[in-house]
């Protein structure tokens, strides 16, 4: 994908169209705003309901706090 943006006068970018369908994008979703050397990473903030289920079947008997390490 190569399309652009431009950055207005109020700071604002619009994402183009062809992005927000092949990333299924909404309006109101939020993004978080990660730097990357001389860029920007954009990324979807996940809804809790998306991450329902992340950590299904994590074993809490195998977690290491800061006194077990060297």
């Amino acid at each position: 994908m190569s399309d652009t943006a431009t950055l207005s006068a109020t700071f604002q970018i619009s994402i183009p169209k062809a992005v927000r369908q092949a990333r299924h994008w909404k309006a109101g979703q939020e993004f978080a705003f990660v730097p990357k050397g001389t860029g920007v990473l954009l990324i979807p903030v996940p809804s809790p309901g998306d991450l329902k289920g992340l950590a299904k079947g994590a074993n809490p008997a195998d977690f290491r706090d800061r006194s077990d390490r060297a």
